[in-house]
């Protein structure tokens, strides 16, 4: 694991910053501050503008750094100690428990209530690699979260695109929410056929597929001179990835996907890890499609279900934010290093969460 010295907690800098990276809508910023009264007579509007662009610019750089270090060091592990010995995270746990270790309290609050089960895929069901491509669960998970969905309603949320996310994880047995929850299927049998798509499909950003088709041509021209950065087109969004950008060329990534924004005020940009995500400007995110999921699958009596949703990025927060102010269900954050979460518990890495799986299994066939 890898963490600073004092284990700092890592911040949503959404949270922090929203005017500018809430819905970074760069051509829409400078007209309200220009037309607003805050210039002066003799100000240069040209002046103007450039100097809110690199507000702008400058805050996106900023998120991306404090979303993506890149490099961390802890005296715990440079000493050869295991990360429970730090006190930061210690005192972190407290306040965000294992999931495995509170594995009884979880499952002694359903007994008597059935369990559904979400998941998002990067990060929590495979582990992050350099090439987004290649982001493949294992066999051993794949059959982890096959034995899950046959005793439990188990959706998968990701901000990949859901064709893709359905290419990495290829079971037909569980519901699939994809472009942060912009498309979601809720029928079970034969995601790919047409049938399927036409009775089953929630897609409630369609008038935006011509603007993301756009706006992905637009991105992928303009960052094609940057070594290492990708443009993934997830249907309902874009994502910019910048893992294997050198971080002294962030700024230049940052200044390109705001220029690009100015021609598309009907986009925002949030971050993520390692990731820009240029999401269309409407009320909707992984919150709203487990809401929408529970809803639609007869699942949204709280007296009697219990939604586990387990995430690693800050999109997942919104989802862990809905199962909070429901006061229904536990939302279990994946990470190693303390950050600043909706999530009552935590768990490391994939492999803690393939151990939550199978405990989750085990304890239903034993209450069977």
């Amino acid at each position: 694991m890898d963490m600073s010295t004092s284990s700092p907690v890592i911040t949503d800098t959404l949270s922090i910053s929203p005017p500018l990276l809430g819905s970074l809508t760069s051509n829409l910023m400078p007209f309200s501050v220009m037309s607003g009264g805050c210039s002066s007579p003799g100000m240069n509007v040209s002046a103007s503008r450039r100097t809110i662009e690199e507000v702008l610019v400058n805050g996106l750089l900023d998120a991306m750094k404090s979303s993506s270090p890149r490099k961390k060091h802890n005296l715990a592990f440079d000493q050869g100690n295991s990360p429970d010995e730090d006190p930061a995270y210690n005192a972190w746990m407290r306040k965000c428990p294992s999931a495995l270790t509170s594995f009884k309290q979880i499952v002694g609050n359903a007994q008597g209530r059935k369990i559904a089960v979400f998941l998002d895929y990067d990060g929590t069901l495979s582990p992050i690699v350099d090439d987004p491509d290649k982001a493949f669960m294992s066999p051993m998970m794949r059959a982890v979260v096959r034995n899950v969905a046959k005793y439990f309603p188990t959706a998968i949320v990701s901000g990949r695109s859901r064709k893709k996310v359905f290419e990495f994880v290829k079971l037909k047995e569980l519901y699939y929410a994809g472009s942060h929850g912009m498309d979601i299927v809720t029928s079970i049998a034969e995601h790919n056929t047409e049938k399927c798509k036409e009775a089953n499909l929630f897609q409630p950003a369609c008038e935006f597929l011509p603007m993301i088709d756009e706006v992905s041509k637009s991105l992928l021209e303009v960052t094609s001179g940057i070594q290492g950065a990708s443009v993934e087109n997830n249907k309902f969004c874009v994502s910019v990835h910048y893992r294997n950008v050198a971080e002294k060329d962030w700024e230049v990534v940052a200044r390109l996907v705001n220029e690009v924004l100015e021609a598309f005020p009907r986009l925002k940009v949030t971050n993520g890890r390692m990731v820009l995500e240029v999401r269309p400007v409407i009320d909707w995110d992984k919150g709203k499609a487990v809401e929408f999921l529970l809803q639609s699958l007869g699942l949204n009596d709280c007296e009697n279900v219990i939604p586990i949703y387990i995430g690693d990025d800050r999109t997942d927060e919104d989802a862990f934010k809905v199962l909070r102010e429901r006061n229904c269900g536990y939302g279990i954050l994946v990470s190693q290093v303390p950050k600043d979460t909706e999530a009552f518990y935590s768990l490391r890495d994939p492999s803690e969460v393939m151990g939550f799986l199978n405990s989750l299994v085990r304890w239903k066939r034993h209450s069977l």
